[in-house]
């Protein structure tokens, strides 16, 4: 017979295995004084510190659904939205209005000027005034109020 670890009961082992066997779970756990025994089916190792203080976990914002305003495109739109999309110059929070409760920028179907603003990037505690590139009519929003935009990513397409 192999050798025993002093602490550990081989026996105890092979009961809670066949527990497991005979119950259909998946894994048991018994804490004894200081020692913890677990006995998974798995087949993945899990090591299990004692006394380790729990860290709340990072939570990501909630998912911003898209605007009412914004139509999704099918595969075709898109390659053109791509060309024609005014992409975000910075990573930032988006503002359509000047001011919570003011009329926005821009709206779908709005015709634009070039160097006009059509939307307000916040950076920093910095306000960020984002201009047409071009002249023409706004087709869509992809962006909502006040939401987190990544640079590079599509906010509003002129056509």
């Amino acid at each position: 017979m192999a050798d025993k670890k002093p602490g550990i009961d081989q026996a105890l082992i092979r009961d809670l295995a066949n527990i497991l066997k005979d119950t259909d779970l998946t894994e048991i756990e018994v804490e004894q004084d200081d020692l913890r025994i677990r006995v998974s089916r798995n087949g993945t190792p899990v090591a299990m510190p004692m006394a380790m203080p729990q860290m709340p976990a990072y939570q990501m914002p909630a998912a911003v659904a898209a605007p009412a305003n914004a139509v999704a495109a099918p595969a075709a739109e898109s390659a053109r939205a791509s060309k024609n999309a005014v992409t975000a110059p910075m990573v930032g929070t988006a503002y359509l209005s000047p001011a919570p409760g003011a009329r926005p920028f821009v709206e779908v179907g709005a015709t634009v000027k070039e160097g006009q603003t059509i939307l307000i990037i916040e950076a920093m505690k910095t306000m960020n005034q984002i201009p047409a590139p071009r002249s023409g009519k706004v087709t869509e929003i992809f962006v909502q109020d006040a939401a987190p935009v990544e640079y590079g990513e599509p906010l509003i397409v002129i056509e």
